[in-house]
């Protein structure tokens, strides 16, 4: 029996979010990126998992957001993308 056996079967919102955090470390892990944008995808999912601990709610909805910048779907631009001045 693997040790994930029990989110095979969506029982309350608990497990649904374990499934995603699960599928998000593993998307984050199989992804081609360099090191130091691993290491920051990294942190901010540990940060949701540590939401996660005192607030499911908040913590789902902060895991959508990732899946969408993951998926590049996500439409505020990051600082990075914002002109000189602003």
């Amino acid at each position: 029996m693997a040790a994930d056996d029990r989110l095979n079967d969506l029982q309350t919102p608990d497990d649904l979010l374990a499934r995603r955090l699960r599928d998000a470390h593993r998307r984050v892990g199989a992804l081609a990126l360099p090191q130091g944008e691993r290491a920051r995808l990294t942190r901010r999912l540990l940060a949701i998992c540590d939401v996660a601990k005192r607030d499911i709610t908040h913590a789902a909805a902060r895991l959508d957001a990732f899946f969408a910048c993951l998926d590049g779907t996500f439409d505020t631009p990051s600082r990075r993308n914002m002109p000189p001045g602003d």
